[in-house]
């Protein structure tokens, strides 16, 4: 007889507070904590992978776009209605729904591991939440369509096609319902440590943008794109709903044995999940409950009871947290404020894609296409870097929730040092080496050789302000993880806006779509800062001066890997030479010098991050369950019989014993 495996081993992730009274209990955090560091390593380059496949069908997407349709009049009425699903995306699938959903669902995972609420928490909360959310969306929805030349006229004043602008609107509308039944599926998941699905989703909504421009691109225009956009919406919640169904169903994470032993009756095993081997000094689990449900047992007490944390000879040790569980508080429902804050929150920092569309109206045709292109190009970097703080949003929740504020700042801290030196990594590439990534993606078709010269030179001015972008994404998640309402991020982020657009509005004369984007490296840059200054008691208090530092050891170092591959860059870039080549040797370049310089100036996360990826890649069989399913075939094995020993017949069953008795009897 077997022990069933653990089936959750994302929840691995909230390794169980030390007590350094408890003996033993050092070396199983030790070891829940090593392991919790290569579980958070492995599901961060999942959804870094998926997220890739995401970009790249996006930039696929793009490509599509400027070489059936340029960078002319409809192009620009097409990037208009393209705001819709922008603000639909950063409002219900990445930041603002999100914030606020994942500790929601945190907070009733942490009682459902209590066991002192009656039904399933998560449950109920599905049934409060999901139908007037479902409502709202609906009603939001309805509005834009309505709303649509209203909208278009405010967006664009000076647009040249006015009426394609709003057809596309209308079209793109759709988003808002399909988007917003994506994000909740994607916080739901998010918070049961589930990545796969929600970080799939780009996939999905990109191919079915793709294809609806190549099959009715040439009867319906690019309206054919607007199409797309409804489209991909709905394949987005398609790829959800079955995780998150079985995750509704099974709250263990599983489903019933028995029902799968009866449709596989002979001779196989299903198994969801992996097995986790114990690290040395680990407490080995008792429970074939998930990690979500239970908390690790060495600890000391069990989740939901006042009984003491005991030592190994029996004598009580004090409790490890003092801070009081957030899961303890009575349960409350979707609070308004909570999410009136998070969404304003989100749409000031969406807005500034409005103040740059609105000051480019005026500009020559093709302005907005070369903001839109480069800003897509630029923000690869602070994407990619952000996947960290995306899967840990939900273990900082969670520890906020149990009262370990001490975890939440260690993991606060260290995502925006290792978030700050990937985001800088990748701004020193795509200053190197932007003419040639530009020139590769998109230069075809009707998009020309000053098209690639005017987005390279904005797609320059966007990367400085990616660093600033990162900050405001990795700490406006502690901001929320509380699950409360919090006003200071809505107004760091007013501040931020209002510095944008009044550096916009002086600096679109003198330079054009390059002063759009300097003004938007600036604003965001403030936004940052007062972040940075806000932490203590209004969100997780991480030590300001120590995030500082982090923040600022990784820059000279991208100044000089930037300065690096872009004269690599530029000696080999030819008329006759492909783009591919000065870009791979460029970027190889800035890759090197950052690897070299990084580790001697103390950039904290240099060499954790390369250990995690390492350790990540080595072991086979220790991998993330996100849907898979290993199929194992039990063979018997001769067993060893000591000398002189005779083997034992094979027990028979009941059912064999009577079939052979009524066969001697015929």
């Amino acid at each position: 007889m077997t022990t069933p495996p653990v089936h959750a081993p994302d929840e691995a992730a909230v390794p169980a507070a030390r007590s350094a009274d408890v003996p033993g209990a050092d070396a199983g955090a030790d070891a829940g904590e090593r392991s919790s560091r290569g579980l958070l390593a492995r599901a961060a380059l999942l959804t870094a992978v998926l997220s890739v496949a995401g970009s790249v069908l996006g930039l696929a997407r793009d490509q599509a776009l400027a070489r059936l349709f340029g960078a002319g009049r409809e192009t620009d009425a097409f990037l208009v209605a393209w705001t819709v699903p922008e603000f639909a995306a950063t409002l219900l699938i990445e930041d603002g729904l999100a914030f606020a959903l994942v500790p929601m669902f945190s907070l009733a995972l942490a009682r459902r591991a209590q066991g002192t609420v009656p039904g399933d928490p998560v449950r109920a909360l599905v049934a409060a939440t999901l139908p007037r959310l479902t409502l709202a969306f609906a009603a939001a929805g309805a509005l834009v369509v309505a709303a649509a030349p209203v909208l278009v006229r405010a967006l664009a004043p000076g647009l040249p096609d006015h009426a394609l602008a709003v057809d596309c609107t209308r079209l793109t509308a759709t988003c808002v319902v399909s988007f917003g039944l994506a994000g909740y599926c994607s916080a739901a998941l998010r918070a049961h440590r589930r990545f796969l699905a929600p970080a799939a989703i780009y996939c999905a909504y990109n191919t079915g943008i793709i294809t609806a421009m190549f099959v009715l691109g040439g009867r319906w225009g690019v309206r054919a794109a607007a199409v797309g956009v409804a489209v991909g919406g709905l394949l987005m919640v398609a790829a959800q709903l079955p995780s998150l169904a079985g995750q509704l169903r099974h709250p263990d994470g599983r489903p019933d044995r028995r029902r799968l032993r009866s449709r596989f009756p002979v001779g196989f095993r299903f198994r969801f999940g992996f097995r986790r081997d114990e690290g040395a000094g680990a407490a080995p689990r008792t429970s074939t409950a998930t990690a979500t449900d239970a908390p690790t047992p060495s600890a000391g007490a069990t989740a939901g009871t006042n009984a003491p944390h005991r030592g190994t000879a029996g004598q009580e040790a004090p409790a490890p947290r003092t801070t009081p569980r957030a899961a303890d508080t009575p349960a409350r429902p979707l609070a308004l404020a909570l999410l009136g804050t998070v969404l304003l929150f989100a749409l000031c920092r969406q807005s500034q894609v409005l103040i740059e569309r609105f000051l480019a109206s005026g500009l020559p045709s093709g302005a907005i296409s070369h903001l839109n292109y480069a800003q897509k190009v630029a923000q690869i970097p602070m994407t990619l870097s952000l996947m960290l703080c995306t899967v840990t949003f939900p273990v900082v929740a969670r520890a906020v929730a149990d009262g370990d504020t001490e975890r939440a700042r260690a993991r606060v801290e260290r995502d925006v040092a290792l978030a700050a030196g990937l985001v800088l990594l990748g701004t020193a590439t795509v200053v190197a080496c932007a003419p040639q990534m530009v020139q590769l993606l998109f230069q075809r078709g009707a998009f020309t050789a000053a098209d690639t010269a005017a987005t390279a030179g904005v797609m320059r001015v966007y990367a400085l302000g990616l660093l600033g972008q990162t900050v405001v994404g990795a700490l406006a998640r502690c901001y929320f993880s509380a699950g409360r309402a919090n006003w200071y991020p809505l107004g760091a982020m007013a501040v931020g806006i209002a510095a944008t657009a009044g550096a916009g509005a002086w600096a679109v004369g003198p330079w054009g779509v390059s002063g759009i984007a300097a003004a938007n490296a600036a604003g965001i840059t403030v936004t940052a800062a007062l972040l940075v200054a806000g932490t203590g008691p209004r969100s997780v208090p991480v030590r300001v001066r120590r995030v500082l530092g982090d923040l600022a050891r990784p820059v000279p170092v991208a100044v000089a890997a930037a300065v690096a591959g872009a004269l690599v860059a530029d000696r080999l870039a030819a008329p006759g030479v492909s783009p591919a080549v000065p870009l791979a040797a460029g970027a190889a370049a800035v890759v090197g010098v950052f690897a070299v310089l990084a580790p001697v100036l103390g950039v904290r996360g240099a060499v954790p991050a390369v250990e995690s990826v390492r350790r990540s890649l080595r072991p086979v069989t220790r991998r993330l369950p996100h849907g898979r399913i290993s199929l194992r075939i039990r063979f018997p094995l001769p067993r060893r019989l000591p000398p002189g020993a005779r083997p034992r017949r094979p027990r028979k069953s009941r059912k064999s014993r009577k079939s052979r008795r009524s066969r001697r009897s015929r």
